[in-house]
Parts: C-alpha cells; sequence; structure tokens
C-alpha cells in the first residue's frame, strides 16, 4: 500500500518518482543471486545467467544445510563456472552460520576474493554480531536482522553495512528511514528483493542512488514477468527515464 501510495503521487504531479523524491535517475550494477545449488548444476547455471543478463556482480547463498563443506563446494564451482567473465562475487549466508562457522568461512572466502559477507549469522543470534564484527576479515551487512531503522541503530556498532527491503520494510517512507539512520551511523547501505515481478523492483530502482549495492534481480526469474517498464544496461536494472510514478505497469 506504501509503494502504490509513494506511485500515486508522483503520477498525479506528472513525475517519476526518483524526480519527486529530488534523486537523480542512476544506479550501481546489480548482483544476480545463484541460489544453494549442486555444483554440477552451478556449473551449468552460471554461465547462462551471466550470459542473459550482462551481470557484474553474483551473489552466492550459502549457508547449506549440508554444512561448511558444501558451501565451500558451491562457491568453488560459481568461481570456477564464471571464470571467463568479468563478475565479482559475494555471498550471502542467510543465517546458515554459527560464529565459529562464520570466522571459519570469511577468512576461506577473503582468500577467494569474495566481496563481502550479507546476514552470516541468523538474527537470533544478534548477540554473536559484536564478536564476529570485531575481528573480520571481509565487510559484514545485514538483512533479516534490520527490519526497520530502530534495528539499524540497535546494530550499528557491529556491522559494516544493512540491506533493507521494500517487501519487509512495509514500503518505501520506512526505507527512507532506513537509509538516513544508516547514513548517520555511517554504514553502508544495500537493497534486496524477495519474489517480485518489475512493479516492485521498478519501486525500489526508483531508490537506487540512495545505494552502495543493490540487489533487484527477482523479475529476470519471471516467465513471464507480468509487468514492463524497467531496463538493464551493463548489469544496471533502471526505470525508464522520465516515465511518471515508479515506472513500472502490469501488462498481464
Amino acid at each position: 500500500m506504501d509503494v502504490a501510495l509513494w506511485d500515486c503521487l508522483a503520477r498525479g504531479s506528472g513525475q517519476p518518482l526518483y524526480c519527486l523524491l529530488g534523486l537523480p535517475h542512476k544506479g550501481v550494477a546489480t548482483s544476480v543471486t545463484i541460489g544453494i545449488l549442486p555444483p554440477e548444476v552451478v556449473r551449468e547455471r552460471v554461465p547462462e545467467v551471466v550470459s542473459r543478463t550482462g551481470a557484474r556482480y553474483l551473489k552466492v547463498k550459502l549457508g547449506s544445510p549440508e554444512g561448511l563443506d558444501a558451501d565451500c563446494a558451491m562457491f568453488a564451482a560459481v568461481q570456477e563456472a564464471a571464470r571467463g567473465f568479468d563478475v565479482s562475487v559475494r555471498v550471502d549466508a542467510n543465517g546458515g552460520w554459527d560464529l565459529a562457522g562464520a570466522r571459519r568461512m570469511m577468512a576461506w572466502l577473503k582468500e577467494r576474493g569474495c566481496d563481502y559477507v550479507e546476514q552470516p549469522l541468523h538474527y537470533d543470534a544478534d548477540e554473536d554480531l559484536p564478536a564476529l564484527f570485531a575481528d573480520r576479515v571481509l565487510p559484514v551487512f545485514i538483512d533479516e536482522s534490520c527490519n526497520f531503522a530502530s534495528d539499524v541503530a540497535r546494530l550499528a556498532h557491529c556491522v559494516d553495512g544493512v540491506n533493507l527491503k521494500l517487501m519487509k520494510c512495509g514500503g518505501i517512507t520506512e526505507a527512507l528511514r532506513i537509509v538516513s539512520t544508516a547514513r548517520a551511523h555511517g554504514l553502508k547501505t544495500m537493497i534486496g528483493c524477495m519474489g517480485e515481478s518489475s512493479v516492485a523492483i521498478g519501486a525500489g530502482a526508483s531508490l537506487a542512488a540512495l545505494f552502495d549495492h543493490i540487489d533487484l534481480d527477482s523479475h529476470l526469474n519471471l516467465l513471464p514477468d507480468p509487468a514492463s517498464g524497467l531496463e538493464m544496461n551493463e548489469g544496471v536494472v533502471s526505470v525508464r527515464a522520465g516515465r511518471p510514478g515508479h515506472g513500472a505497469s502490469l501488462t498481464c
């Protein structure tokens, strides 16, 4: 509802949402997600995804229920399959590690050129974040541990950045609060997505200028995507310049 109301306000004023919010029409390249898969599937999936999307960043989902060895095997398979493509790799553990496992995996991933790790610990283990943060070898972002701006303030002392999702925080209004709070605490910012069409992705892309990292790729997995209005150039997902509202419209 919050996203719809912002879209309505922008359309009513005849402006793109990014203009209404005083933002430039720009963003950074999105990560494209590689879910937890067997290594043999990864070796087929990665080249297809990168070739189809032009991705410049891959976000590898780890935290396998089969344990750390399975995580290492999958990450190694991604790197092997991505060889020859100009892509960087980052990791989302989705809270799948304990403190000892997170330390071990982050050291291992650092040696292999990983950019950062998102949600290394389960959100029920936030009390372990200070210990992990104290001797971290990679930047730590939180996702499931951060729902609202109050969570940013609560954990700002033990993370490097926060990942917000419009469907998680309740929409654009709270997203703006989260970004402001993160910036006030000197943190990096990221916007992600769930299983969303171009409607929700368009709303997120309208805010793209606010973020250091972007994960707006779920619409790329929909066949068909029930909406249109987005473009992807050199890995950057954006709304069409000048289109009123958040830029996406239902087509089916």
